[in-house]
């Protein structure tokens, strides 16, 4: 009994010494390097998700943003003509000392029946608050994912629009007022780093947000570009993820005292193959006749291509 007592205690004492060896620490960085590239997307075009917004509800309102013909794709495959890839996020793994780690307050908006930013960066059990701006209501449902053991729900809740807003009329107003803001604290099982929010009326709404260990990260404007500064010389493994591919890429590097290392990461579509169930097509059986009489899903805000 007594060993057992023991064998219990130093399991328990490796565990802490091993958390507490992969905390990150803050420390002043001297001769910090930066690390700078672009990521890319070559190939086709990836095929977009589309939803049909008959079969959904508010399809008027949410149609402001569509095809025009009663789709509404998910762009998730945000691409430059030079190949630029939008919403990459790069991490930088291996390194347990360095600046400062703060992150912005994650502040996600459902406007126009879309999730706006569609890719967010946090820290552990760091504050989410998803507000609706929409003059209709939304359902919020987060999950944290894994590709073995699948997806845990993380919440589900409503979001209510703002009681003031008109609903009378409002097909045609395009005026936001913002609702009750919903707040949660995001936490993940160990070894998962990843979750998504999705609205339950409206499917093709999705964020995204990835949970880091330390502040060396950033995520790609439409440039595809990246910079991240201060880091302690070192050899390290720099890491990128989208949302839309299903796999990491990471290489290797070595930041030298006051150096400037250059790392562009190149994403290779796959052709020819279905990256979902909701893909395009002719469906005689949801068609715009089905919406009321003289009703029509016309763009008030922008026209989807696919």
């Amino acid at each position: 009994m007594r060993l057992w007592k023991v064998l219990v205690g130093v399991c328990v004492l490796i565990g802490f010494a091993d958390s507490f060896v992969l905390a990150y620490t803050e420390i002043p960085v001297e001769q910090g390097g930066t690390i700078r590239g672009k990521v890319t997307l070559t190939g086709e075009t990836p095929r977009p998700m589309a939803f049909n917004l008959v079969t959904i509800p508010d399809a008027v309102y949410c149609g402001r943003i569509s095809t025009g013909t009663g789709w509404r794709i998910v762009e998730d495959f945000l691409i430059a003509p030079d190949g630029a890839l939008k919403d990459a996020v790069i991490m930088l793994k291996g390194i347990q000392k360095g600046k400062p780690f703060k992150t912005e307050k994650v502040r996600v908006e459902a406007i126009d029946c879309d999730f706006l930013p569609f890719v967010n960066v946090m820290k552990k059990q760091d504050e989410l608050t998803v507000v609706n701006m929409d003059p209709i209501e939304h359902d919020i449902q987060g999950y944290e994912t894994a590709r073995k053991r699948g997806a845990r729900v993380l919440f589900n809740r409503p979001l209510p629009m703002n009681p003031f807003h008109k609903v009378l009329g409002m097909m045609n107003s395009h005026k936001h007022m913002a609702g009750k803001p919903m707040v949660e604290n995001v936490h993940l099982r160990k070894g998962r780093n990843i979750f998504v929010m999705q609205c339950g009326f409206h499917p093709y709404m999705f964020s995204w947000g990835l949970i880091v260990e330390n502040p060396y990260y950033a995520i790609t404007p439409e440039s595809g570009e990246f910079e991240i500064s201060d880091v302690p010389p070192g050899d390290y493994t720099l890491t990128v993820w989208h949302a839309g591919m299903k796999k990491y890429l990471e290489k290797n590097i070595s930041v030298k005292p006051h150096g400037a290392e250059v790392v562009n990461f190149e994403y290779q579509t796959v052709s020819g193959k279905r990256r979902s169930v909701h893909e395009m097509h002719d469906n005689p059986r949801f068609g715009l006749e089905l919406l009321d009489e003289g009703e029509e899903i016309i763009p008030s805000l922008r026209l989807q291509i696919p």
